[in-house]
């Protein structure tokens, strides 16, 4: 019987949540290999030392998340009676309603250049921008975004759905929007050539980055252009598979001194935020095309590059700016909170990167530097996954708080969820708070009663958006093993991304990431967790992480979005 053994008393559980049964010899754990495996992929586990962290959670407390299966059970079909609330909202905006709004107060910027930036697939577009310069060489960078609180009305049927949903859960193929689509990809989304409402920041940047003033109000206007992050891709850096760089310089050469400033911008941005102690981590995302019929035809390692991060720096920017603004006025809100990393975890981080040759050092007592710079000598190296993933672990959860607590992986003194209402309630909630106080109208008994609701609301939407994360994440690994499973017995190479006590993970080229277990390989493994390698106890073959192999898909458990691999040479 092949065996593997660590040479730690104690198993962590790994990301994709394999359990093995085990029995403990000197010191080490010896691990058998389980009947029926092709029947039972997904393996079972004993009881956990007692000597586990009594600070963990049990397993009782766990998050009770519903499948992919139970939400797009629960969310394809929006109720009767939000059918016939929506039923009632207009496609377009009527010449009355536009005036009326007008005469309220709303500002008209139609006569602005204003684009998305957004991808392929896109039809829910919450954010707009607009940008120029000033005289004195500032930028004025303008963030416009769906006014879906104008649609959406507190304590409707509509509304009542909305909360319940919390956020759209964005699946390979489909989507399970949180409004009907009427909304979502109608009157709220900020689609070319047509007017909308939105609620607009417009700051002035200086080359520093910093936001020096501001000016928050409702809006009306109409997005003259459209560009996706590809096309922006090949725009600067060349011909892709989907585009012509010459093709696009002239689709766009009215537009490209706007979108070089964007660019610019958001680059002075970043440095900006890097300088201050943000931190980043830049993890290629597994992209999965299926056919009409819902089947994979087709897996690849999707990175994200420049093009995505013009957008976000401005819209981390627009939120930055909300939340300082709102939690100074001292109104009821929600703002988006990341505590600082446990210091236990920062040792224990610290710990395992030594092993591997890395240092946590950082700038006095500052964890963000340590982290930043981490990461940086990592940067490009076969451990660059790995370190990446232990740092990320070392962190706590970003999660909705009705208190501003500052966020530490954007080393961000205010932040907030401001730039998606369309699919996230948390900024729907605010904007009704905006909306109340630019208008004048946030009296004692409304304020009273958003305090009064907060405090389940932040829980709750924190809930449904991991309820969310998970289940794109569980769908997208089936996907991805449905793929596999046609590959039965092929061999590919690939590279390792980690190394547990039960067994070797291997990711493939295409992201495709399997588990080559210890019995399954020729002699008795012995598994150094603080240099994270195994080694053959007789041949002394060592296995580390960012090792080049080559593996053989045996087996694809398409129901637990699990992968089995075995090495061969």
């Amino acid at each position: 019987m092949k065996k593997a053994r660590s040479k730690k008393n104690h198993n962590k559980a790994n990301k994709a949540k394999f359990a093995l049964k085990k029995k403990s010899r000197s010191g080490s754990k010896s691990f058998k290999k389980r009947g029926n495996f092709a029947k039972n992929f997904d393996v079972t586990s004993k009881k956990v030392s007692a000597r586990r962290n009594k600070k963990e959670e049990k397993a009782s407390d766990r998050p009770n998340y519903k499948t992919p299966e139970e939400l797009i059970a629960e969310r394809e079909v929006f109720p009767d009676s939000v059918k016939k609330e929506v039923s009632h909202v207009r496609n377009s905006l009527s010449a009355t309603t536009i005036a009326k709004e007008l005469n309220a107060g709303r500002r008209d910027l139609r006569n602005l250049t204003l684009v998305t930036i957004d991808s392929e697939e896109t039809k829910d577009v919450d954010d707009a921008v607009s940008i120029s310069r000033t005289k004195e060489g500032k930028y004025v960078l303008g963030v416009h975004i769906a006014d879906v609180a104008h649609y959406v009305k507190e304590g409707t049927e509509l509304d009542l759905e909305a909360y319940k949903r919390g956020t759209s859960v964005y699946l390979v193929d489909k989507v399970l929007p949180m409004l009907p689509k009427k909304l979502s990809n109608g009157i709220c989304s900020l689609n070319v050539g047509e007017d909308r409402l939105a609620l607009s920041v417009e700051m002035v940047i200086n080359q520093k980055g910093q936001v020096e003033k501001y000016d928050i109000f409702e809006s009306l206007i109409c997005v003259e252009y459209k560009i996706t992050y590809k096309q922006i891709t090949a725009l600067f850096e060349g011909d892709s598979d989907l585009y012509r760089q010459k093709d696009l310089e002239e689709e766009f050469k009215e537009y490209i001194a706007d979108i070089k400033l964007m660019k610019e911008l958001a680059e002075i941005r970043h440095r900006m935020r890097y300088q201050r102690g943000a931190v980043d981590f830049e993890f290629p995302e597994t992209y999965v095309a299926t056919d009409e019929n819902g089947k994979p035809i087709k897996v690849e390692e999707s990175s994200v590059n420049f093009a995505n991060n013009i957008i976000e720096e401005f819209m981390l920017a627009a939120n930055e700016t909300i939340a300082e603004h709102f939690a100074k006025l001292k109104v009821p809100f929600m703002f988006r909170v990341h505590a600082d990393p446990d210091p236990e975890k920062l040792e224990n981080l610290g710990t395992s990167v030594r092993s591997m040759g890395y240092t946590l050092k950082g700038d006095g007592d500052d964890p963000a530097f340590a982290i930043q710079r981490l990461l940086e000598k990592a940067k490009g190296k076969a451990a660059e996954p790995i370190i990446s993933m232990l740092a990320l672990r070392s962190m706590q959860k970003a999660e909705y708080s009705p208190a501003n607590e500052g966020h530490f992986g954007l080393a961000a003194e205010y932040y907030t969820h401001f730039t998606s209402p369309i699919r996230r309630y948390p900024d729907l909630f605010i904007h009704r708070i905006i909306k109340a106080v630019l208008r004048g109208k946030l009296n004692t008994k409304q304020e009273a009663f958003w305090r009064s609701v907060s405090g389940d609301a932040v829980k709750h939407c924190s809930f449904t958006e991991r309820e969310a994360e998970n289940a794109e994440r569980m769908y997208t690994e089936r996907l991805v093993a449905e793929y596999m499973n046609g590959f039965l017995g092929d061999a590919f190479s690939g590279t390792i991304c980690n190394i547990t006590g039960f067994g070797i993970f291997v990711k493939l080229d295409n992201s495709a990431e399997g588990l080559v277990f210890y019995n399954s390989m020729p002699d008795y493994m012995i598994f150094d967790e603080r240099k994270m390698i195994a080694i053959g106890e007789t041949n002394r073959r060592k296995y580390a992480i960012g090792d080049k192999v080559r593996v053989k898909v045996v087996n694809c458990n398409v129901k637990m979005g699990q992968i089995e691999f075995h090495f061969i040479k």
